[in-house]
């Protein structure tokens, strides 16, 4: 059921790929996207006791609301949906979800632009949404335990006992991720307290605060870098090209015949990240592919030697990215003196993904 569920819901995010810049409205991406990702939980769109749209929800004094999309199991409501245009953010502050919720018997809502689904419940108080989602899909970026939350939405696999036993640990999964996240990226005063407490006996004045901040910074990025790295290393399992006679003065990037003989290092690994954050702008990350080699770091469209997109050269002095804008066959290495210098070929990247579409 999983593995069915994912390749439906990967034919359906190429589905919304495709078809996105001619959507112009909210009705569109409902009829598009969202219809779809119904009848995909195996919910009968045709059947109006089981999808009802445009359902009538009278909200105090105003009547004759609507909410996009009630779904009915047993004839009872399940799952509520707004839907925005495949454009707009999906946040429900001041959205109308909030407002249906209450009136309605649902104990999930659903807000959604076609392409990311934020699901809510009432865990902080009963019968008033939760202001965060405790669980969100999103399309581009389809994860197994995402998968095994939403099988538990479907048709055949609902279960609301499971959902509520997951759901309030799902959320604060999340909003304990979010701050560490936020903590990598910021160290905060008291996590640079707490951590520098355990081995600096001295008073943190203010100049020693700053300086600790970075070092608690820089320890961070360090060690993240090296678990990628030692992920990488491990699942990659690349091996070196080595060009035959006929291509020693001119290899080709279509024929590779590879050894395990390379090191992959901590500037290859921010180099892929920032190539990588470039080309997410039109490109699912399932997408990206990275083969390292003793010679060069090499990031591939669809994992195909055939779609080389850049290579990375900084197995010495000077670095280098090599590009593919002109051609598989004719990459441009261009010198860079930091890796910041990657954003300022960020048009030639974009570039080589749209030759190859």
């Amino acid at each position: 059921m999983e593995t069915d569920l994912k390749l439906k819901l990967q034919q359906l995010h190429e589905r919304v790929d495709a078809l996105k810049d001619q959507i112009n409205t909210e009705e569109a991406t409902k009829n598009a996207f969202v219809m779809p990702f119904i009848q995909i939980l195996g919910y009968d769109i045709f059947n109006p006791t089981e999808v009802i749209p445009e359902h009538i929800c009278d909200i105090g004094t105003k009547k004759g609301e609507k909410i996009d999309y009630v779904i009915k199991k047993d004839n009872e409501p399940i799952l509520i949906i707004e839907c925005k245009h495949w454009k707009e953010k999906v946040d429900a502050h001041n959205s109308q979800l909030h407002r249906y919720y209450h009136v309605s018997k649902s104990k999930f809502g659903v807000l959604t632009n076609g392409h990311i689904y934020n699901f809510y419940a009432d865990l902080e108080k009963p019968n008033i949404m939760d202001e965060k989602p405790f669980f969100t899909l999103d399309l581009s970026n389809l994860k197994d335990s995402s998968l095994k939350i939403l099988e538990n939405f479907t048709k055949k696999g609902y279960n609301l006992e499971q959902i509520l036993d997951s759901a309030e640990d799902l959320k604060y999964i999340k909003a304990i991720r979010n701050e560490f996240e936020k903590e990598l990226q910021e160290p905060s005063d008291e996590i640079v307290k707490l951590l520098v407490s355990r081995f600096f006996e001295k008073p943190l004045t203010a100049p020693r605060m700053l300086a600790f901040k970075e070092y608690t910074k820089k320890a961070f990025s360090n060690s993240i870098n090296e678990s990628i790295n030692f992920r990488l290393k491990n699942a990659l399992n690349i091996t070196e090209a080595v060009p035959s006679k006929a291509q020693d003065q001119n290899p080709s990037v279509n024929d590779v015949v590879e050894t395990a003989k390379f090191i992959t290092t901590e500037e290859e690994v921010e180099g892929s990240q920032i190539v990588k954050a470039i080309l997410r702008e039109v490109l699912s990350s399932s997408r990206i592919a990275f083969r390292d080699t003793q010679s060069y770091f090499g990031i591939l469209l669809d994992d195909n030697n055939r779609k080389p997109i850049c290579r990375l050269h900084f197995n010495s002095s000077n670095k280098y990215l090599e590009v593919f804008n002109n051609g598989k066959d004719s990459g441009e290495k261009k010198l860079l003196s930091s890796l910041d210098e990657i954003y300022n070929y960020k048009a030639e990247l974009l570039s080589t993904v749209k030759n190859y579409e």
